[in-house]
């Protein structure tokens, strides 16, 4: 029984690798989080190689199969299920191997141009219960922090990093990286709420929000 760990693109569809693809189609199955999200990848490239989800993974590899993991947009298990699944598939003795390729995470951090020297991770912030600690936490932090957010949160992800960050320190927002509206801002708190107010387009699609170290 084998696993492979795969990254798929995170928006441009030419961000895959040629190892992923090879593994696509040599897998025995493709699991996924959404199959008729994964179907379209695998159609653009002329894969056939079978889909289900990703909570057949285990059952599958029970039965001695070679299972392809992807998520819908990046790299599994960060940020998504595919932990979970990897550290109970470790526990069984399957073979498990990653195929690196495009990460939000990494991809926002290498064009932001912050003092990011060291920084912590906090995925997707919880909507309520301890949201606000996290921000406080954020502030008071010496290092980078770097978190994603929805559309329908980034002004009030804004509003609370300007409530605990010190004057003058930098954010930067990157919105729908390699997509076609991609767009990069940089500023304080203050100055993103005012331009994502001006201009309410700013607000739309996913973001990963990178906070300066202080």
């Amino acid at each position: 029984m084998k696993l492979s760990v795969v990254a798929t693109p995170i928006g441009n569809l030419e961000d895959i690798t040629l190892r992923a693809l090879r593994v696509l189609k040599e897998a025995d199955i493709v699991c996924c989080e959404d199959t008729r999200v994964t179907k379209k990848l695998l159609s653009h490239f002329d894969i056939h190689t079978l889909t289900a989800t990703d909570t057949r993974v285990l059952s599958m590899l029970e039965q001695g199969k070679h299972v392809a993991l992807v998520s819908d947009a990046g790299t599994p298990g960060v940020s998504d299920p595919g932990l979970e699944i990897v550290s109970k598939a470790r526990l069984m003795g399957a073979t498990i191997e990653v195929i690196p390729g495009a990460s939000a995470l990494a991809a926002a951090i290498s064009i932001a141009g912050l003092r990011v020297p060291t920084f912590t991770f906090y995925g997707f912030l919880p909507t309520k219960k301890g949201r606000e600690k996290l921000f406080t936490e954020i502030g008071a932090s010496d290092r980078a922090s770097v978190f994603y957010e929805s559309p329908h949160r980034i002004m009030k992800a804004l509003e609370m990093l300007q409530k605990h960050l010190e004057e003058g320190r930098k954010v930067g927002l990157f919105r729908e990286l390699t997509k076609l509206y991609e767009d990069h801002i940089i500023g304080t708190p203050a100055e993103l709420l005012e331009l994502l107010a001006q201009d309410t387009n700013k607000q739309k699609g996913e973001f990963v929000v990178v906070v300066e170290a202080a």
